[in-house]
């Protein structure tokens, strides 16, 4: 329960924060004072690789970040037990009513799983916020480009760090 609410808690003062980064200047300020020169750089050398690298190196932060802060243990064991009742439903197919208690099993197994991996958001949200608002400032300064002609920044960023994650999931056998 203490997870829970301080994960809670640091997602309210994150969306203050965003909410505040064009009205208390010295927020803004100070995340393009320490990103301007990092990733602003990695950027500006060239916008792919430098946000294809960027992505990356978020992607592996929030990794080891849920494979340290998370019971790992636990998670494995309820996607056992998901996995299992996938194939279930996948044998109950035809049988509604048996169909119907599998999935409510499913769906009482999700508040678990959530809880279990809020201990994260604890550690990343706040900087996650301001590195997005940041992202949001730059590109608006550069004037909106478009990754591959048709991808904002967002959609690269959403669909490396999904790509980057499974991956680095796998590899560092993270739950």
């Amino acid at each position: 329960m203490k997870k829970m609410t301080i994960a809670w808690i640091v997602l309210l003062v994150s969306m203050i924060i965003a909410s505040a980064w064009d009205k208390y200047s010295w927020i803004k300020n100070s995340i393009h004072f320490i990103l301007d020169p990092t990733a602003g750089t990695l950027l500006n050398w060239e916008l792919t690789i430098g946000m294809i690298l960027i992505v990356f190196i978020l992607s592996l932060i929030i990794t080891i970040v849920q494979k340290y802060t998370t019971d790992q243990k636990a998670l494995k064991e309820l996607k056992e037990e998901q996995k299992k009742l996938q194939e279930e439903m996948k044998a109950a197919k035809n049988d509604p009513q048996k169909m119907t208690e599998i999935n409510k099993k499913n769906m009482e197994l999700f508040p678990r799983q959530f809880k279990l991996g809020m201990g994260s958001i604890a550690y990343t949200a706040i900087p996650f916020v301001l590195f997005f608002r940041w992202f949001s400032d730059y590109f608006v300064s550069i004037g909106s480009p478009k990754f591959f002609g048709f991808l904002g920044w967002f959609w690269f960023y959403f669909i490396f760090s999904l790509i980057f994650s499974m991956i680095l999931k796998k590899y560092m056998k993270v739950a």
